[in-house]
Parts: C-alpha cells; sequence; structure tokens
C-alpha cells in the first residue's frame, strides 16, 4: 500500500499491492470481501482476520471492533464467493459438506475452513505491522 493503513501489516500490504489493490480509495472501489477474493485467487493463504482487517481499514476502526454481525455478513459473503471458484487443477469439485453429529459448536461452523495455521491473530492482524 502507498499509505500505512489502519489493520494492515508488511504481508498483508505487499499481498495487497500483487492483487493491484494499493491505496484506500482501492481497497473502499472493491471492498472487503472482493478484496479478500483476490488475495485468495492470488494464491494466498490469508485467514478470517485479513477480512476483518480490512473491513476495519474501510471502517477506520481496530479490526477487533468490527461488529459480529458485520463480521458474520462478511464471511457469508467470502465463503459463497470461494464456492464459486474453480477446484484447483486436478482436483475434482469439492462435495457438498454435510453435518452427521450434533457437536452443537461444530453444527455451527463453517463448511470449511477459511483459516490459514495462524488461527490467532499472529502478528499480521495487529496495529502498527
Amino acid at each position: 500500500m502507498s499509505a500505512k493503513m489502519r489493520n494492515i501489516g508488511p504481508k498483508s500490504a505487499a499481498w495487497l499491492r500483487q492483487v493491484g489493490l494499493r491505496s484506500l480509495d482501492d481497497l473502499a472501489a472493491v471492498g472487503a470481501v472482493e478484496a479478500y477474493m483476490k488475495v485468495r485467487r492470488a494464491g494466498f493463504k490469508p485467514s478470517l482476520n485479513l477480512l476483518y482487517s480490512l473491513e476495519g481499514a474501510l471502517k477506520d476502526c481496530h479490526w477487533q471492533e468490527v461488529p459480529e454481525a458485520r463480521r458474520t455478513e462478511l464471511v457469508q459473503a467470502a465463503e459463497a464467493a470461494i464456492a464459486l471458484l474453480p477446484p484447483p487443477r486436478g482436483r475434482p469439485a469439492a462435495a457438498p459438506v454435510t453435518t452427521t453429529h450434533h457437536d452443537e459448536a461444530a453444527a455451527h461452523a463453517p463448511a470449511f475452513a477459511l483459516f490459514d495455521d495462524d488461527r490467532h491473530g499472529g502478528s499480521e492482524s495487529r496495529d502498527g505491522d
């Protein structure tokens, strides 16, 4: 990013530059979900913290201050966009995921994980990185 944006650390900024998003205006033009999807389509593996961080940058708030209802909307939109992506080369499309157990927490979890190995918001998600 040409100017430092709130919530966007060096790794995320590099990803965004590589997909052509270099300013807050560029981010505002596509929105948080499309920016997140551009990063995913480029082959990077962002966590949901990037999605929340992008929304926070647009709203000029810390990513943890994005309301839970808005986070849910963002995740649902990202999941819908991910479902439209073609399967990786050489692999068949994934079969729909069904829940056959009664574990309450698992029943409300997304059908697939959007997280990378950094599930706890490592240094990439903090202000000032």
